[in-house]
């Protein structure tokens, strides 16, 4: 049996096993792949960047726990622009299942690393059902409709809060999300509050939204864990995102290289077969 009818035969087994080995790889030796930052994901850090130092920026962490590896990324690489710039950083969620846990954990270890006190830097909304009313009372007043934090402190016992009372007090939206909330930001607050609004989306929901980019709707757009890598390397701290780029590049080398493999073994055996 020729090298060629042998990789045509290959056990499944060994091709899982590549596969494994392509995703953990670059979790032990370090890999770099290029990643092009596009002119979305550029328009979003140039949006941030040129909010003034002590802007209040309202983050949404609108994900559910299934697309961590693609949206908290880019939560994080949001968190590390906001919090060096000294941002005021409102958070909330429209999501119930995991949104508010999520919220409280990446802002109190991203607080932590930059010395962010709770209350005077950043406050966690948490979550409130009815996301149109929400979304819709927030421009009349944030204690209307959130009458205390997550933790059930009241909002005029956070110093930040003082001066935030509606979308007129906040300067900048950086909506994180996986589902079509994102187009209620756009619809209800760009529309008829005219807060400026960027958006890191997953990967499959990105393309219906450069349509926003262009109508200046939205400022910027981070699609999927390519996007997330994008702002990774826009704010210069190299993180999950960059390192799921790795591991997807190499598994996707990999694919091509056996289909290839494949393809040349099933020709040459095919030819082998009949005599040519």
């Amino acid at each position: 049996m020729s090298i060629w009818d042998k990789i045509g035969r290959l056990d499944r087994r060994w091709i899982y096993l590549l596969v494994a080995i392509a995703v953990v790889l670059p979790l032990i030796v370090p890999a770099s792949f290029r990643v092009y930052v596009g002119p979305e994901a550029q328009q979003l850090f140039d949006a941030v960047e040129a909010l003034p130092d002590s802007s209040v920026v309202l983050l949404t962490f609108d994900y559910y726990p299934s697309t961590l590896a693609e949206t908290e990324p880019m939560s994080v690489a949001a968190l590390h622009h906001l919090f060096r710039k000294n941002c005021k950083v409102l958070t909330l969620t429209t999501v119930p299942l995991g949104g508010p846990s999520i919220a409280e954990r990446v802002t109190r270890k991203m607080a932590k690393k930059y010395n962010k006190m709770y209350g005077t830097d950043y406050v966690n909304l948490g979550f409130k059902a009815n996301y149109v009313a929400v979304l819709k009372g927030l421009g009349s007043s944030v204690e209307s409709i959130y009458p205390t934090d997550n933790s059930g402190t009241p909002l005029a016992e956070l110093p930040m809060m003082a001066d935030i009372q509606n979308y007129g007090d906040v300067d900048f939206i950086f909506v994180v999300s996986d589902n079509g909330i994102v187009e209620n930001w756009i619809s209800i607050v760009n529309a008829q509050y005219g807060t400026p609004i960027g958006a890191g989306v997953a990967a499959v929901m990105a393309p219906k939204f450069y349509a926003f980019i262009a109508s200046g709707q939205m400022t910027g757009l981070l699609g999927g864990m390519k996007g997330a890598a994008e702002y990774e390397i826009l704010v210069g701290e190299e993180d999950m995102a960059l390192k799921g780029m790795a591991m997807q590049s190499l598994v996707h080398l990999l694919i091509i290289g056996l289909v290839i493999l494949g393809n040349v073994g099933f020709f040459l055996g095919r030819k082998k077969e009949e005599g040519i």
